[in-house]
């Protein structure tokens, strides 16, 4: 039966465990010409030697103006390869695998003067108004995302995560919410994702698995719900997506950490119904930071992988203590086995 620290394949990748670290965007670290620097390196490699088995690294701007802010990361220019290959090398020597987040915020890149998006709407009266995009530029930023999926391949990370989610650049093409266009990409709202990942699957090894996070239901007056997110989903996986990241919200007032009451794998089922319906492997995410909570949903297989984030801010070892707690197969890294010697 599998659990936590089995190990998990599909295509080529290979991970050693089911614990995944979460794309998180850093922020408060200077990165204004987008270059992950020393902060980023220690940050991803120190999970990779508390025994993380799957970094994403945070979403990274295929243009300057995508990102959230303009202390985040970016994959647009080659310049960028060599300090991502860094961070990426430093992870493979302590036995983790790395993908990158590919994203772009749209009508929530909060330092773009102005913002762009699929249609002029504001997120609420704190954002900037975004200008619309044409259609030729729509097309033009599908190529961006495929560009920087090369760059990702040049750095060495074993694949790629395109974010659909959160109220950021392909959900606003998704969402009816945001996306009130009379072109084609208003008259098919599904088609500036599939288009993006028909590009990024073109950039990426065939036995690579392409990555699509995408939020399953809207908390808010005439969201979407997760039977509309199975058939943009649906969509997605033909056009090349093979692993699904199921997270939700990102419109309207409640964003990713869900709405109140959110307990616990409050976003599970929803990863459940999107893996049934589309026979896809999925990584479940959403306040995991218990071990045993974790445990569960690979143990009664409800999802291949589970994401564990502000957890794992926290504690750079989460994987390793949850093997202990729970008589996991993880070692102690050898460096740090006398700290643990007096603890039973």
């Amino acid at each position: 039966m599998a659990d936590l620290f089995s190990s998990f394949e599909h295509r080529g990748l290979k991970l050693p465990n089911r614990i995944v670290m979460p794309p998180m965007c850093q922020y408060s670290v200077d990165a204004e010409d987008g270059i992950p620097n020393e902060w980023h390196e220690v940050h991803y490699i120190s999970r990779a030697v508390g025994g993380t088995g799957f970094i994403i690294v945070e979403m990274s701007g295929i243009d300057p103006d995508g990102r959230i802010t303009n202390r985040d990361t970016g994959i647009w220019s080659d310049e960028m390869i060599p300090a991502w290959k860094k961070i990426v090398d430093g992870i493979h020597r302590y036995g983790a695998k790395a993908a990158i987040q590919l994203g772009h915020a749209g009508r929530k890149a909060q330092d773009a003067t102005p913002p762009v998006a699929p249609s002029a709407i504001a997120f609420d009266e704190t954002y900037r108004t975004p200008r619309a995009l044409t259609t030729e530029e729509a097309r033009n930023m599908v190529s961006l995302y495929a560009d920087a999926a090369r760059r990702a391949i040049q750095a060495g990370f074993d694949t790629v995560e395109i974010h659909g989610a959160h109220g950021y650049l392909i959900h606003q093409f998704h969402s009816p919410l945001t996306n009130q266009r009379d072109d084609q990409y208003g008259q098919d709202l599904a088609l500036f994702g599939e288009e993006v990942t028909r590009a990024v699957r073109a950039e990426v090894p065939a036995d690579m698995p392409v990555l699509m996070r995408i939020s399953a239901t809207e908390y808010v007056d005439g969201g979407y719900d997760v039977e509309y997110a199975i058939e943009i989903s649906r969509r997605y996986r033909d056009a090349g997506a093979d692993i699904f990241h199921i997270t939700s919200g990102g419109e309207g007032a409640i964003g990713s950490a869900g709405g109140p009451g959110a307990g616990p794998g409050y976003q599970v089922s929803l990863a459940e119904r999107i893996r049934e319906a589309l026979d896809v492997p999925v990584i479940a995410v959403g306040l995991l930071d218990d071990f045993e909570d974790a445990q569960r949903v690979i143990t009664e297989g409800r999802a291949e992988l589970v994401a564990i984030g502000r957890g794992m801010l926290r504690d750079p070892y989460w994987a390793v203590h949850a093997s202990r707690e729970l008589q996991g197969s993880l070692e102690i890294p050898e460096a740090y086995r006398r700290g643990y010697r007096a603890l039973k």
